[in-house]
């Protein structure tokens, strides 16, 4: 039963060296471990702070290149839109033109037409003329005394005559 229990020597002499032990290692080692120990949580802090830092910087350039992005989108539109609005002007333009064009080609075509028109009237007009007078001087130079016979005569000169 003495293995149980601890005699009083023993059990003073452990804490008096438990003591001696405690206070030497609170003296010179408690201070450094605690000092390591805060340098390293303030390490693992500023490390923290630092990731905080850099994510909030991250973000902040994340939504600087969006922005950059919905600019560059922004100016990419703009252009494709005046560009599309030249190219519509240039048609417009083009068809404008060739609508004035062909209004031109089209009133010169009915002006020479028109001339073409006016120049056969006045040369049938003149043939008319002619071929009246043909007739005329043909029927006066055989006096028919039968009207039948003067209208056989003009119709068979009709009939003969060629409008050219």
């Amino acid at each position: 039963m003495e293995l149980l229990t601890p005699a009083f020597g023993l059990f003073f002499w452990t804490l008096v060296v438990f003591g001696t032990i405690f206070l030497v290692l609170r003296k010179f080692a408690w201070r450094p471990i605690l000092k390591a120990l805060k340098d390293r949580e303030d390490k693992i802090e500023g490390s923290l702070l630092q990731a905080e830092a850099a994510r909030k910087e991250i973000e902040l350039l994340k939504a600087d290149n969006e922005k950059l992005l919905d600019q560059a989108r922004a100016e990419r539109d703009k252009i494709l839109k005046e560009a599309r609005e030249i190219g519509e002007s240039l048609v417009s333009q083009a068809k404008q033109k060739a609508d004035s064009e062909g209004k031109r080609m089209v009133d010169a075509a009915l002006d020479s037409i028109n001339k073409e028109k006016e120049a056969a009237k006045a040369e049938i007009k003149d043939l008319v003329a002619t071929l009246s007078i043909e007739m005329a001087e043909k029927i006066l130079k055989k006096k028919f005394e039968n009207p039948a016979e003067q209208e056989e005569l003009v119709k068979g000169y009709l009939q003969k005559a060629t409008l050219n």
